[in-house]
């Protein structure tokens, strides 16, 4: 398991217990349900009952917020020298993905040890934490999202971060068109980072399901590699093994150019010791 590291001021998981978890987000404190908890953790009730905002699910589905100290719409915290916008948003999330940061300090020694700027092209890129990082390092990075106002959420993190804009393009499209367009025009890229949903529509409607599309993608996506240095996939897809993205890398990937692939979990340790599981990882590299 790649366990975060402490890298983290602005942001602490504090404790896990029966289908919840308690964090911190700068100074507010909030609780969040996660399915991943299936434990009865050492409850503090002093902590738990001392929050800023809840997350309620639904029976029927979908969920709403509790404000239950009064607290700003949305505020920032910083990891190292970027800085991330946060916000509430109706599914639950809060614009940021903490365990990311253990690939965010990867991303930005590969960038940092290139003799040149490299060329990276993020997919299913949502608030761009990866994007900010890889930017932020010295990167080219092609933001990709269907969404525009995650793309509108990742261009906020990258001012408030101070990344060049000359370091970035942010595209609102469907990702596998866009990756056909790229190849019918012949650009070319020297890493790529993706973190397919399980699920999802483009803009236009179109359906992605991780089971049935990423293969195709990752093949498609690695005809834009002319000198590949990384390829890095995340999934959240619950039941999706690392394995099988290991197996991809390594069918589409090592075959062709040697180098290394690795795969496993994300994870976040907890104020309270235990472990909370974030998903999962593979990752292929150059030698």
């Amino acid at each position: 398991m790649l366990i975060t590291p402490d890298s983290w001021k602005d942001y602490e998981l504090l404790d896990l217990h029966y289908g919840e978890k308690l964090e911190r987000w700068g100074n507010i404190i909030v609780i969040r349900p996660d399915p991943q908890v299936i434990w009865q953790g050492d409850r503090n009730e002093a902590a738990w009952n001392n929050v800023h905002l809840q997350y309620h699910r639904s029976k029927s589905g979908g969920g709403k917020w509790e404000r239950k100290k009064n607290i700003p719409d949305n505020w920032q915290i910083k990891w190292r020298n970027l800085t991330f916008l946060i916000r509430p948003t109706d599914f639950k999330h809060m614009g940021l993905f903490p365990e990311q940061a253990a690939n965010w300090d990867w991303l930005t020694k590969t960038i940092k040890d290139c003799k040149t700027q490299p060329r990276i092209l993020n997919l299913f890129a949502y608030t761009g934490g990866a994007t900010v990082a890889a930017a932020k390092a010295g990167a080219h990075v092609t933001h990709v999202d269907a969404a525009k106002g995650m793309n509108q959420w990742a261009k906020e993190n990258a001012r408030l971060s101070g990344v060049p804009a000359e370091n970035l393009r942010f595209i609102t499209d469907d990702v596998m068109k866009f990756v056909q367009r790229e190849q019918r025009r012949q650009h070319t890229y020297d890493g790529i980072i993706m973190d397919p949903p399980s699920y999802g529509r483009g803009p236009s409607g179109e359906i992605w399901k991780i089971e049935d599309k990423l293969y195709a993608l990752v093949m498609s996506c690695s005809k834009l590699l002319s000198q590949p240095l990384f390829f890095l996939i995340n999934s959240y897809t619950t039941g999706f093994s690392p394995i099988a993205a290991y197996n991809i890398l390594y069918t589409l990937m090592y075959k062709k150019h040697g180098g290394e692939v690795s795969y496993g979990e994300l994870g976040l340790n907890s104020k309270s010791k235990l472990i909370l599981p974030c998903g999962i990882f593979a990752k292929w590299e150059k030698d």
